[in-house]
């Protein structure tokens, strides 16, 4: 068996959905024998052009148009043309075109622009014969051209040959804006990988043994189900049995259960932006920012379980009237334990957004978190040498990073002056001992250069970190707070010099965005917790409707056959409720 594979573009949709510089992106669709094109990636693009950067780093936005994917002597290789963000002519690239190459068209590598002609391109085609890879291209005067080349690092111009163009072979699909380009024959391994790794996974199976032999009725308790999803990944889970014997004595039986499982509907909390649950003193803690009254105040929920906190009782720790420089936009708060004492990292300024900057709060010794006054006065996050993050800017969005017992911070960081380069992850060592105080140079983590990060607003934000194995992932959110606004990641591995920026890898595509989850528009700014079963849960924000408050979800974070997170399995897909009762024979010894 094997399978088709479809690289297209989509038409714009409304600009809140979908617009012209999401559309203007590689797409990938996967038919099998069938014939029939599923998209992948919710229809979502999987290649975006990266932003074009200016000397004085203004990044001015770009997009991918007329892609074309190409099977190589070892590699697949993607070329297309380069355009400004709305589809118009680049004039940085003119008869240049971009050339990537990916061994699985989930990683990519992008390789240095290849000049072909002095024209402006209209159309461009790959094709890989004996002779190397064959480039075909019109130009704006409606000539085509053919050149032959060994390698796409360089092309001889003067090898090129007038052709005739041959226009593309119409392909059936009724993928919702799709515009073909072409596709190929993949083999049925690589199918199955792209499935596995860009269609959301649902849960397929329970395994449960058919028969089981306990000491006493609480060993029954604690047995776990494996849950089996469609891509190959599984997890444990515990059974909450409704069915056992009124007596003890019983020594056989059927048990009768269903798969255990938290329900939370969206939003557990409208109004509240910017979420984080944390845990403290075998205690969970629930803050977000509060668009309630425009960002003025900070409230605490506390309770014994993640579940508890939705109908928790608020409690207001800090506002805006405490403190002469503690004003105005209290933003992201987050928790954080470093050295065994708790710490609140949030925004605020003095008044304009302008000076909106980091700032660190410290629970007192043997304070009670939900205690205005045991909490001391916020501390503006500073550099070594007691210097502003910066000057001319802001910074928000300040989170913790623990590895190999030291502890970094990462942040969004945005200049203004003398001109607005949007905003950026940057990232630096913290003091353990004063983390209100950083202990080396900042150095750039990320910046919106993607379609999908740059989308209305060149913005990356709201960093979390999430740690899976040897991989630790600080998700990050991109685009505008509206319903564009969606997560991406950057990637690193454990035990690696973090502070060197080549050792982070960006997704070139989002994880999460409005096409995931129906009804949840504009999800992002996420922080994650693990409950007590070992499962790790996202909070997130998202509006319930594309004008609609941002609000506040929960959802547990599953991990793809590679370890990815998959941030958007709703409820039926993780437990589908016709798999989740069980039943298994007991015998008690």
């Amino acid at each position: 068996m094997s399978y088709q594979l479809l690289n297209y573009q989509r038409e714009a949709k409304e600009t809140e959905l979908y617009d012209t510089r999401l559309g203007l992106a590689m797409h990938l669709a996967l038919a099998d024998e069938s014939g029939v094109f599923q998209p992948l990636n919710q229809n979502f693009g999987v290649l975006f052009a990266k932003a074009h950067s200016l000397p004085d780093g203004f990044l001015v936005a770009k997009a991918l148009k007329k892609t074309w994917i190409c099977q190589g002597k070892e590699k697949f290789y993607i070329i297309g043309i380069r355009v400004n963000a709305d589809g118009t002519l680049d004039e940085t690239s003119v008869g240049s075109i971009l050339v990537f190459e990916t061994e699985n068209f989930i990683q990519y590598q992008e390789l240095p622009l290849l000049h072909l002609s002095e024209m402006p391109l209209m159309d461009v085609q790959l094709a890989y014969t004996d002779e190397g890879y064959q480039i075909r291209w019109l130009d704006s005067c409606d000539q085509a051209y053919q050149v032959t080349t060994p390698s796409l690092d360089h092309v001889d111009e003067t090898k090129k040959v007038a052709i005739q163009w041959q226009p593309l072979l119409e392909v059936a699909t009724d993928i919702e804006g799709a515009i073909p380009r072409n596709s190929l024959t993949i083999s049925e391994e690589q199918g199955d990988y792209l499935q596995k790794k860009l269609i959301t996974p649902h849960h397929i199976a329970v395994d449960l043994p058919d028969e089981v032999v306990v000491e006493n009725m609480e060993e029954l308790t604690t047995m776990k189900a494996t849950l089996r999803y469609s891509d190959g990944s599984s997890r444990q889970a515990g059974i909450d049995w409704f069915d056992l014997p009124a007596s003890a004595t019983e020594k056989a039986f059927v048990a009768k259960g269903q798969v255990h499982q938290e329900h939370f509907s969206f939003p557990i909390a409208t109004y509240r932006a910017d979420p984080c649950i944390g845990k403290w003193q075998g205690e969970y803690y629930f803050i977000a920012t509060n668009d309630y009254d425009d960002n003025r105040s900070l409230y605490i929920r506390k309770a014994k379980t993640i579940a508890g906190l939705v109908t928790a009782q608020e409690m207001k720790i800090l506002d805006s009237e405490m403190y002469p420089e503690i004003a105005n936009l209290l933003w992201a708060p987050e928790f954080h334990i470093i050295n065994d004492r708790l710490y609140i990292f949030h925004g605020a300024t003095p008044g304009p957004f302008e000076e909106e900057q980091s700032h660190v709060m410290a629970l007192k010794e043997g304070g009670n978190p939900l205690v205005l006054a045991d909490w001391q006065r916020p501390q503006k996050v500073v550099k070594a040498d007691g210097s502003p993050l910066i000057t001319g800017g802001i910074t928000l969005d300040m989170t913790v990073i623990k590895d190999s017992g030291r502890i970094y911070a990462a942040w969004s960081q945005r200049q203004f002056f003398p001109v607005d380069l949007g905003a950026w992850i940057y990232f630096a060592e913290l003091n353990p001992d004063q983390p209100w105080q950083l202990l080396t140079e900042p150095v750039v983590l990320a910046k919106p250069d993607y379609g999908w990060d740059n989308n209305h607003t060149f913005v990356d934000e709201g960093p979390y970190a999430l740690y899976r194995g040897e991989d630790i992932y600080l998700t990050i959110s991109g685009a505008a707070v509206d319903s564009s606004y969606c997560v991406g990641y950057l990637k690193a591995k454990v035990g690696s010099d973090l502070l060197n920026p080549a050792v982070w890898e960006k997704s070139n595509y989002p994880l999460l965005t409005s096409l995931n989850v129906p009804g949840e528009f504009g999800p992002g700014h996420n922080a994650y917790v693990e409950d007590e079963e070992g499962n790790i849960w996202n909070t997130y924000h998202a509006r319930p409707g594309i004008d609609a408050p941002r609000s506040s979800g929960i959802r547990r974070v599953h991990f793809d056959v590679d370890g990815q997170p998959i941030l958007g399995m709703t409820e039926a897909m993780d437990v589908n409720p016709e798999l989740s009762l069980v039943q298994v024979k007991v015998k008690v010894k």
